[in-house]
């Protein structure tokens, strides 16, 4: 699976190389990460991407023209099975059937809105508009990698077992609207605090039917 990140500032995703999971699977060639600069397709002789909004307003907007333009070269040269998103506040919010959907992908282009956002005539261009939630950050960078790691894991041979993402919480094994049963390591007690018996019985049906029993529900 390709990534292809559309961003005033690459340099952000380096930091992908050398991060745990992401950076094994970018090595051993189960991802691909690019970036794209936005800069590179400013209209105007100072490289300027960004303008005021008309009505006035707080803030700068992401021209369209450069965004366009930065969305079409992507496209241009992206794989067949694609989508194109936009990382802002949205009605879509991001969550583990999404990311299952875009594990799928051939490629990925993220388009990482900054300052106020990007013109509205930019969002024809685009496949789908997703946020991580109710809440504004700097860029769409931070939530970027996040969305990154959440598709990338379930690509078959990212995980060491690509068994270890089927019991996750949100995951179709566990529930979509579950989370994870309780889970404990070494030591057996560790201040006045025991792990349930059950987990040391060697009594793998007992066992299975607690975990099952443990999982979670949310709203």
């Amino acid at each position: 699976m390709k990534f292809t990140i559309i961003t005033l500032f690459p340099e952000f995703f380096d930091c992908l190389n050398n991060y745990s999971v992401i950076g094994r699977a970018i090595k051993n060639q189960k991802i691909q990460v690019e970036t794209i600069n936005l800069r590179d397709f400013s209209v105007s002789s100072y490289g300027q991407v960004d303008d005021k909004p008309y009505g006035g307003g707080i803030g700068m907007l992401i021209k369209p023209d450069v965004a366009v333009n930065a969305i079409e070269f992507a496209k241009k040269n992206a794989l067949k099975n694609h989508k194109v998103i936009l990382l802002s506040p949205s009605e879509t919010r991001f969550n583990q059937k999404i990311a299952e959907a875009y594990s799928a992908l051939d490629e990925l282009i993220i388009f990482c809105a900054h300052y106020e956002g990007v013109d509205e005539r930019v969002k024809e261009y685009l496949d789908e508009i997703v946020s991580l939630g109710d809440f504004v950050v700097s860029g769409g960078e931070t939530a970027a990698i996040s969305i990154i790691d959440a598709s990338a894991r379930l690509n078959k041979g990212v995980l060491g077992k690509d068994e270890s993402s089927h019991d996750e919480s949100f995951s179709t094994t566990c529930g979509r609207n579950c989370l994870e049963y309780p889970q404990y390591t070494r030591p057996a007690e560790f201040r006045g605090k025991k792990v349930p018996d059950v987990l040391i019985s060697g009594d793998h049906k007992k066992i299975e039917s607690w975990k099952k029993s443990q999982v979670k529900k949310i709203s």
